[in-house]
């Protein structure tokens, strides 16, 4: 394995000119550092981990905080994992993974050992329990989501307020007056987590600024739990003509579910899904959708974290406009 008195030889360097180019600490040359990034790929060089950090005060690793659970996802989630790790690579850094049911130890933890140089943390309550210990932490956080208070932590996503009002919007263009929400799983709601409530809000401040006839009904992602929210809606909303369907995990039982209950989408009923591009498109008819744009947010939470070692300037919150595709499961409604 090539050292680095190795690259200085065939560079015609000291080694610790090739520690400045490794580091950027002092200003070299660009015909010297030009050399010296050729001796590096040429012997296939790779700086030790723990002296890099050692000379430069950073570890080149990013924590990133996801949610593990029953009630989660996990496609969708790793969707936003796969983002953050592809992002980090572009800035020589790689990913340490912790699952939120570390909770606050698992955030200390790595942050008291100088395992990482800033922490991503997604899955966002409102009043979430970590935001205390994250203020208190020397490294930089960045929060996929939004708290009520996020005082001192920059934070990024969807802007799911407005993802509400364009999918309402949309099938009001089209001629629908009764609309249901078919929502998150209960637990999601009673957690407090925020892409859920802020999902709920838009919905409800679009539907009265549009006079729509509309309700909302959390679904749990199970063939049982999606026969009972299609049946409460239908009681309770006679004469339904589109859902909004915000659960991954339950669209394609919702979809089911309506078919089999007699109903055709779009014919009977128009259905917009909240959820990933790739996940609208593999459905039995390509769904009309706001798109869940898992690698633009996981890529700015990377940028914002970078930007935050750097000590540059970032947007404390940052909320990505949403985007809805017309497809195949809305039209205007029967009659």
């Amino acid at each position: 394995m090539a050292t680095i008195n190795d690259v200085a030889r065939a560079a015609g360097v000291s080694p610790s000119t090739v520690s400045y180019v490794l580091s950027g600490r002092r200003p070299i040359s660009a015909q010297t550092r030009e050399r010296v990034q050729a001796a590096i790929a040429e012997l296939g060089f790779h700086p030790h981990a723990g002296a890099r950090a050692l000379a430069s005060s950073r570890t080149n690793v990013l924590a990133l905080v996801v949610p593990l659970r029953t009630d989660v996802n996990v496609p969708v989630i790793m969707q936003f994992a796969t983002a953050v790790v592809t992002a980090s690579r572009t800035h020589n850094h790689d990913v340490l993974l912790l699952t939120k049911d570390e909770g606050t130890a698992g955030l200390e933890r790595v942050a008291h050992s100088t395992m990482v140089d800033a922490l991503i943390v997604m899955d966002v309550e409102r009043d979430d329990v970590r935001l205390q210990a994250l203020r208190k932490l020397k490294q930089p956080s960045v929060l996929i989501g939004l708290p009520e208070d996020p005082a001192g932590i920059a934070c990024v996503d969807l802007d799911f307020e407005a993802a509400a009002a364009q999918a309402l919007r949309h099938l009001a263009w089209h001629g629908h007056r009764k609309i249901a929400l078919v929502g998150p799983s209960p637990a999601v709601y009673k957690r407090g987590t925020t892409y859920a409530e802020r999902f709920l809000t838009g919905f409800t401040d679009a539907s009265a600024a549009l006079d729509l006839e509309t309700m909302t009904h959390p679904c749990e992602p199970d063939r049982e739990g999606v026969r009972a929210c299609l049946a409460d809606i239908d009681a309770q909303l006679p004469g339904v003509t589109a859902l909004v369907v915000h659960n991954e995990e339950a669209l394609r039982m919702v979809l089911e579910e309506v078919q089999a209950g007699g109903r055709r989408v779009p014919a009977d009923i128009s259905v917009v899904a909240i959820c990933p591009r790739d996940v609208a498109l593999n459905m039995p008819l390509p769904l009309t959708s706001v798109d869940i744009p898992a690698h633009d947010v996981g890529g700015l939470a990377v940028e914002t974290a970078m930007r935050l070692l750097d000590g540059r300037p970032i947007e404390p919150v940052r909320l990505l406009p949403p985007t809805l595709v017309e497809r195949e499961s809305t039209a205007r409604p029967a009659g």
